[in-house]
């Protein structure tokens, strides 16, 4: 390597929040009151391209900047490596960080180091797809099939998933590769909705929104549940009158219910045809999704936007227990371990629904799930991606949806990077916006 190849040479962070809490937008049966959040930073570099590396995990509000102080931790794990090498290789600094005893210890691979861990190798992730000229999910559906597994960890999971099982998967998702990229250049890939459903939503509110996103080309809709079942009845009514028998629809209890409770409450909405029961209970406890699961069917269970790392992916799949697995771009180490979250889900045949919505996600794990479909799963039956239509504009690129699909980004990257603007105004507690917040709050109170 010569001396003077290009290296990171600063990785800057933002503790970015937005005041979504003031209209209920995001609010649920166990999170009221969401400020949607972004631990976010830049990856820069003395390289003559300029091109930088952007990544963050969503937060919703207070603990924020933990989440910041983490990723700041990691900086001389990054900060001094040559560009060339970590874009060539971006397991590499996956496998570094992981890695690190001491701040493993915090973990292991689980909570704020490991979301942490994520947000530093999406941003390489990032940079490593605009260096290469591609989005990411062409980038990795791309990929020669040796090159994606040496990107994953296989420790803890070869029980269920080996590396040369991965391999034969790969290569078969090779076959038709081509004609299913025209396909999702042409169509999109499938989405449903969740802007309805916020549970402090009128019903008026909710009945608008579900007509609306009929009319828009959505399949699916959400709707939370779990705080009050005579509310969670009415609302379900009312979102059936409103889409008519031939919509999905799917709820989501954000973990607030026991097993039995989950098993109970699941039933009393069973006229309404739910799809699916998301998060029913503690996304850590395999053994209780799976009782729900046989006690709850035809409703089937889905989880996954909580679920810690690659290891609990591997037991809810072994033990039956889930029907719909929802990764999330953001939770989990990255696009390295979500590489082999997705392996998981296809040698047990169980279809990838991603968790979006948040700050950014739609716009991150829409190339995951483009990705499986092009190079992996190869088919978009029974799947579909979360998408809420709330602070895209202050994205570089942001998800586009049209009739009810995510249209495929063309732009080089991973949909990562922020407006400036929006992180200029957002920044907490001294950007503009949030400044002129407490000058009003002072003013009141004076």
């Amino acid at each position: 390597m010569s001396p003077t190849a290009a290296r990171i040479t600063a990785v800057d962070t933002f503790d970015i929040r937005f005041p979504t809490s003031r209209e209920l937008d995001g609010s649920d049966a166990m999170n009221p009151d969401p400020d949607y959040s972004a631990a976010y930073l830049v990856l820069r570099t003395d390289a003559a391209d300029g091109l930088e590396g952007h990544g963050f995990t969503f937060t919703i509000g207070r603990g924020n900047d933990v989440q910041v102080a983490a990723i700041e931790a990691l900086r001389g794990h990054v900060v001094g490596r040559a560009v060339d090498e970590v874009c060539d290789d971006p397991g590499s600094v996956f496998h570094a960080l992981i890695s690190d005893s001491q701040l493993r210890w915090l973990g292991p691979e689980k909570g704020v180091m490991h979301m942490a861990i994520g947000a530093v190798v999406n941003a390489v992730w990032d940079m490593a797809a605009k260096r290469a000229g591609e989005p990411l999910w062409r980038l990795l559906a791309e990929a020669e099939p040796e090159w994606l597994v040496r990107q994953i960890d296989f420790r803890y999971i070869t029980d269920a998933l080996t590396p040369q099982e991965a391999l034969e998967l790969l290569r078969r998702g090779k076959e038709g590769a081509a004609e299913r990229t025209g396909r999702l250049l042409a169509q999109g890939y499938p989405a449903y909705t969740t802007s309805p459903g916020w549970l402090g939503y009128s019903d008026d509110k909710l009945t608008r929104l579900a007509v609306q996103a009929v009319a828009d080309g959505f399949r699916q809709i959400k709707l939370k549940v779990g705080a009050d079942l005579a509310d969670d009845v009415r609302r379900c009514r009312a979102a059936r009158s409103a889409v008519g028998p031939d919509i999905r629809i799917a709820v989501d209890a954000n973990q607030r219910w026991n097993v039995d409770e989950a098993i109970t409450w699941t039933r009393a909405l069973a006229a309404f045809e739910p799809y699916w029961i998301e998060e029913p209970t503690s996304p850590d406890d395999v053994l209780g999704h799976a009782a729900i699961r046989e006690a709850v069917a035809p409703v089937k269970v889905a989880t996954g936007e909580h679920v810690q790392n690659r290891i609990v992916f591997k037991q809810l799949l072994q033990a039956g227990a889930i029907d719909v697995l929802q990764i999330d771009a953001a939770r989990v180490g990255g696009v390295n371990e979500n590489l082999a979250i997705l392996l998981l889900a296809a040698k047990f045949g169980v279809p990838v629904c991603p968790h979006a919505g948040g700050v950014g996600l739609c716009e991150l794990v829409q190339h995951l799930s483009m990705f499986d479909f092009v190079a992996l799963s190869g088919t978009t039956d029974d799947r579909v991606i979360e998408y809420v239509d709330h602070l895209h504009e202050h994205f570089l690129d942001p998800a586009v949806i049209s009739e009810g699909h995510y249209t495929a980004p063309t732009a080089p990257g991973f949909s990562a990077a922020m407006r400036p603007g929006s992180l200029a105004q957002y920044t907490f507690p001294g950007g503009a916006f949030w400044a002129a917040d407490l000058d009003r709050k002072k003013g009141h109170a004076a």
